[in-house]
């Protein structure tokens, strides 16, 4: 061989070599950073690490004092910055999916606290008091390393209380108060939590002992969980009353809009980009929650008009509202038919999903103490190590204000194909990094249960009238949310002025609508991913329909949609053009 060409061929070899170094350099560099940032979660949030498998972590408590606070953000700017440092260009599709995901969590994270979003740490949903408090139904009993877990776990719970009061007193002396008009209603829930140690939810675990645990161990642990109860957690909990009672309340403003704190429509303006992952305004979000209004409000008076009733719509609204035929008498009844919705459901889904989930689901009632400010249902997703399953909780407190012919598009929200389905689904993803088994966009995971509501008309559900008209309820209160939130973040609306809105124009109880209200005023932003997510999707796979014609497969269609997870709606358009070319 021509030496000269054996030199170039060496360098060309050469360089070939390093450029895939280089390459697999920036690779590594973003894996390690994926594992360096999941390592830091879970020490971080001792609960994300017991959902793990990490047994240890179930002793623990998050440290959430201003100092945790301060460097955590530090951490997470270091974070990004490493992540700056690489070149999206050498990374495979899968990886540049994570890329991006992580770099949208970590720069809306570093915004959130720079808008000073932890002064505000009470949100009315699952606050930390009411986070503790489901500890029984959360942790793993089943040797008495997780009992005295437990016990340590409830030992910690004064500090946690304390590092909470502390930002939360920073937080009024700024100004960054609740309203008032949702705390009245909020704090006599923290009230009931303070009961008598051996009365208490936190001894439920002490009732029902595995066999693994000795008769010794058995009184030994119950003593000292009274005992912890009883000097430790309950005068916490009597902590935390007494200054929402007398210190939180009283530095409350009579207004609701968050745009009235100094700072606040800025804040605002980064919540409703945090729960749509997109860059829209408050403004825009109004107008296409008018537009779905009007057109859901169309597809409504013609389903009246269908069912032969006399009169207008909001003597169909009363009638809906007062007819003994559309409740249940008692909570059994209510429970009955959603478990016999959602197994006539399971049978379906083969038919529409071509993956389906390993893990199941269980039904059970909202706790008392979350009942009566609660929301009509909500669901659990399963312990990431297998230990749990998922849980759909169903509400039948006041059961006037829980329609039967609602439980089938709440049951296919909240389990199937629903928040079940998908985050089941998502837990079980192999290849992925750990941090997207676990992430959670709203407007992707609320996007997707709003879909599948929609979708269980396709299915073959909603046979009787009143119950699609229960489906078209539901999409009308996710539309209504885009106009209230916004009308009262951004628009200056009044409490009775968005209940009202509501009340016009929904089938929904009174009694389901304050709650709504008082959920918006208290959680800014958060209702508005639902209706987004869901018309983000519908519009994606009508675009697939049309262009794919008569290869469009549905199955197909849907597990592209669930296999990356809980991911921004850009990168799912994108997911989806992509699937389309492929075709």
């Amino acid at each position: 061989m021509n030496w000269h060409l054996l030199k170039i061929s060496t360098l060309f070899l050469t360089l070939v070599v390093f450029q895939a170094c280089g390459t697999q350099s920036d690779s590594d560099s973003l894996h390690e950073i994926f594992t360096d940032h999941w390592k830091f979660q879970l020490e971080t949030d001792p609960y994300l690490a017991g959902g793990a498998g990490i047994t240890e972590a179930n002793a623990k408590l998050p440290d959430v004092s201003f100092e945790a606070l301060i460097q955590t953000n530090e951490r997470l700017i270091v974070f990004r910055e490493r992540l700056s440092e690489l070149d999206p260009s050498s990374f495979s599709d899968d990886d540049l999916v994570s890329y991006r995901l992580i770099v949208h969590l970590l720069d809306d994270q570093i915004e959130a606290f720079s808008l000073n979003h932890h002064l505000l740490p009470l949100n009315g949903w699952w606050d930390y008091h009411a986070t503790f408090a489901e500890q029984p139904a959360r942790m793993p009993f089943r040797n008495t390393q997780d009992y005295e877990n437990y016990l340590s776990r409830l030992s910690s719970f004064p500090q946690l209380n304390a590092q909470y009061l502390e930002r939360l007193r920073a937080a009024t002396d700024q100004g960054w108060v609740r309203p008032a008009v949702v705390l009245e209603n909020y704090i006599p829930t923290v009230g009931t939590l303070i009961e008598p140690a051996e009365e208490s939810r936190f001894m439920e675990p002490f009732d029902r002992f595995p066999l693994s645990v000795s008769e010794e161990d058995r009184q030994r642990l119950r003593d000292e969980a009274v005992e912890i109860i009883e000097e430790k957690v309950m005068p916490a909990y009597e902590e935390l009353y007494t200054f929402l009672t007398e210190e939180y309340l009283a530095a409350a403003t009579e207004t609701i809009g968050i745009f009235e704190l100094d700072g606040g429509l800025e804040y605002y303006e980064h919540l409703v980009r945090h729960f749509t992952t997109i860059d829209i305004s408050p403004a825009e979000v109004h107008q296409i929650g008018l537009s779905e209004v009007e057109r859901i409000k169309a597809e409504m008076l013609e389903l009246i008009e269908e069912t032969g009733f006399e009169g207008d719509f909001d003597d169909f609204v009363d009638f809906l509202r007062t007819d003994p035929q559309f409740y249940a008498e008692t909570p059994t009844e209510l429970m009955e038919r959603t478990a016999l919705v959602l197994k006539r459901m399971d049978g379906k889904l083969p038919e529409f999903f071509g993956h389906l989930p390993r893990m199941p689901y269980g039904l059970r009632e909202v706790p008392d103490y979350l009942a009566p400010r609660m929301t009509t249902a909500y669901y659990n997703r399963p312990a990431q190590d297998g230990t749990r399953a998922g849980f759909y909780y169903v509400n039948t407190y006041d059961l006037p204000s829980r329609p039967l012919y609602e439980v089938e598009a709440l049951s296919f929200h909240e389990a199937v194909p629903g928040h079940h389905l998908q985050l089941a689904l998502q837990q079980e993803l192999e290849g992925l990094p750990d941090f997207r088994l676990n992430s959670s966009f709203t407007v992707f995971v609320e996007g997707w249960a709003l879909y599948s509501e929609w979708l269980a008309l396709e299915m073959g559900f909603y046979e009787d009238p009143y119950s699609n008209f229960g489906r078209l309820t539901y999409e009308m209160w996710r539309a209504l949310r885009l106009v209230v939130d916004t009308g009262i973040h951004a628009k200056g609306w009044s409490r009775d002025e968005a209940i009202a809105f509501m009340a016009d124009n929904s089938a929904l109880s009174l009694l389901n609508i304050r709650n709504e209200v008082d959920r918006y005023i208290f959680w800014p932003g958060q209702a508005l991913g639902y209706k987004i997510g869901e018309i983000e999707i519908r519009r994606l796979r009508g675009i697939a329909e049309e262009r794919l014609g008569d290869d469009f497969d549905i199955r197909a269609f849907h597990d592209l949609v669930l296999s990356n997870g809980s991911i921004t709606l850009e990168i799912l358009e994108e997911q989806v053009e992509a699937w389309i070319a492929s075709h």
